[in-house]
């Protein structure tokens, strides 16, 4: 089973997911925007509206989507709208893309769970969407923290 997420620079995400027991198989890549087959380049121009997205393939006997939804909510800052650290633009936003109904309303309510929790000062901004193309990163992004031996983008 695949789920999409973004939050922020999608190496760091990358890297937090694929550390999970029970996820098989990570890529960074592009979605949400309007045109095809974008590169990393017209992405950081912030003008092709893709966000910087990770797929996640996961065993959901082995990982609910739920806890991935948990992971999520704790690997960035929902309430940073199109920023994360120090990456700006709408390609850094905070978004689930759900790929079928289940997995919409699962997160739908996790968002609620998660707004209400007490944990965020300000309101949640994360957006929740259908699923579009997931436009792979060109491969140099791939594994880019275990490539460049790093565990996270700050270090």
């Amino acid at each position: 089973m695949k789920a999409y997420f973004a939050a922020g620079c999608f190496w760091g995400i990358e890297k937090k997911f694929s550390l999970l027991s029970g996820v098989l198989n990570t890529a960074v890549g592009y979605m949400g925007g309007a045109s095809s087959n974008p590169t990393y380049k017209e992405v950081c121009s912030g003008e092709t509206g893709h966000a910087e997205a990770v797929e996640v393939e996961f065993d959901p006997e082995l990982l609910r989507y739920e806890e991935l939804l948990k992971r999520f909510w704790q690997m960035h800052s929902p309430t940073s709208l199109n920023y994360q650290g120090g990456d700006i633009g709408t390609q850094y936003r905070s978004a689930i893309f759900y790929v079928d109904e289940e997995q919409r309303n699962v997160a739908e309510q996790s968002l609620k769970e998660e707004a209400a929790s007490g944990r965020h000062a300000d309101p949640i901004v994360t957006e929740i969407t259908p699923a579009g193309t997931f436009w792979r990163a060109e491969v140099y992004h791939q594994q880019y923290l275990d490539k460049q031996n790093r565990g996270s983008c700050s270090n």
